[in-house]
């Protein structure tokens, strides 16, 4: 059965390349021909390229499940042409066996793939946000029409509210406006700057202009006299430097979709988020469903394997790839009508990112073990209703 093993993953694994190969090639020649309207003077064709590339782990990371299933489908298909499955059947094998033999096949693509999400796409993302943010000027999504905004506590136990109109490479920010307000929300400072730069625990502003308001002034503009010290004292700084919760893979994060950042960092922000009371059921959904990927991965393999083990007769090489192919782009829909509903819904993230994937997988072992037992349940429909004949 070693051997047999072998031969099966060498088959699998060779189609399943060629599969991802001329899928890759297929999405970044679209991506190619959609972004080629961008280029210009800051971005230019070489720029172009430069950024096709980074996207290269991304669309990898988005199509190894659907090139895996058409693979596979192309792979045993191909042996069941030949006879070679029928080799096997007859040798002993059982279609569970050989279900077994197929996830053990699986377990290294399973492996490659959680390394490739966890630290390949990331670290490629975040290339990508900073090359956007120096070539374009901008890095996706999270932005407002106002800028990028974040919540974070003050040592005293207040609210500090941080503006920043524009990201750059290397944790710079342009354009940011801090706001910081006591327990009970009110204003006691603010601070405007041109420029500043996240470090570890710190964010450096430059040619920054401070505004403090006194204290006893709402209480004297309250009462209609003037206030005893001046409403508000402005102060311009050359350099200032304050104590932040944001890092610049933090300030990354915010831009970033969550299905792209790895567990770690997701860990990370989820807790940044808890801890300044924002919402972080997108980034807890994700959390799962970067869990739950490499299950998928066994999923593929096994709606591959009813549909490979069909007789030739029945359909031939093409049919078994065209099933595949509406399966796989069936599952994708499906996997985000759970994701859109169980946002909506406010379903457990749990559910969310299992659900499509236990369904598809029983609906797909259901379907090999009624191929692998058929006789059996012909006779007993035969038993139960003499009239109705099962074909064999």
């Amino acid at each position: 059965m070693r051997t047999a093993r072998r031969y099966l993953a060498r088959e699998i694994y060779r189609s399943c390349a060629v599969v991802l190969l001329a899928l890759l090639g297929l999405f970044t020649f679209f991506a190619l021909v959609d972004d080629l309207d961008n280029v210009g003077k800051t971005f230019t064709m070489l720029a172009l390229f430069y950024m096709q590339g980074l996207a290269l782990p991304t669309r990898l990371y988005d199509l190894l499940p659907i090139g895996l299933l058409i693979g596979a489908i192309l792979a045993l298909a191909g042996l069941a042409q030949r006879n070679e499955l029928v080799i096997l059947r007859v040798s002993g094998v059982s279609g569970m066996r050989l279900l077994g033999t197929l996830w053990l096949i699986t377990v290294p693509v399973m492996v490659g793939a959680l390394l490739l999400s966890e630290f390949v796409t990331p670290e490629a993302e975040i290339r990508t946000g900073e090359a956007n943010l120096m070539l374009r000027g901008k890095a996706g999504g999270g932005r407002l029409s106002s800028g990028y905004w974040f919540k974070e506590p003050t040592r005293e136990g207040g609210t500090r509210i941080i503006n920043i109109q524009k990201l750059m490479a290397s944790g710079q920010v342009g354009d940011v406006m801090l706001y910081e307000f006591k327990k009970d929300l009110e204003l006691t400072a603010t601070w405007q700057a041109a420029s500043g730069t996240l470090g570890n625990g710190s964010l450096t502003l430059t040619d920054v202009v401070q505004t403090r308001l006194d204290p006893k002034a709402p209480e004297a503009l309250a009462n209609a006299r003037p206030p005893e010290q001046p409403p508000a004292q402005v102060t311009r700084l050359p350099e200032l430097t304050l104590d932040t919760t944001l890092s610049p893979e933090r300030l990354l994060a915010r831009v970033l979709t969550p299905e792209r950042m790895s567990i770690v960092t997701l860990l990370d922000y989820i807790d940044y988020l808890h801890n300044n009371q924002l919402q972080a059921d997108r980034q807890i959904v994700a959390l799962w469903r970067k869990a739950v990927y490499p299950f998928t991965l066994l999923v593929m393999i096994t709606i591959a394997a009813p549909i490979s083990f069909m007789q030739t007769r029945r359909g031939g090489v093409g049919a078994k790839v065209f099933i595949g192919i509406l399966l796989g782009v069936g599952f994708f829909m499906l996997n985000q009508l759970a994701l859109n509903v169980g946002m909506l819904s406010r379903w457990p993230p749990w559910l969310t990112a299992l659900g499509p994937n236990v369904a598809a997988l029983l609906l797909a072992f259901g379907s090999l073990t009624l191929m692998e037992y058929r006789h059996v349940v012909g006779q007993l429909v035969e038993r139960r209703w003499p009239w109705r004949r099962v074909p064999a």
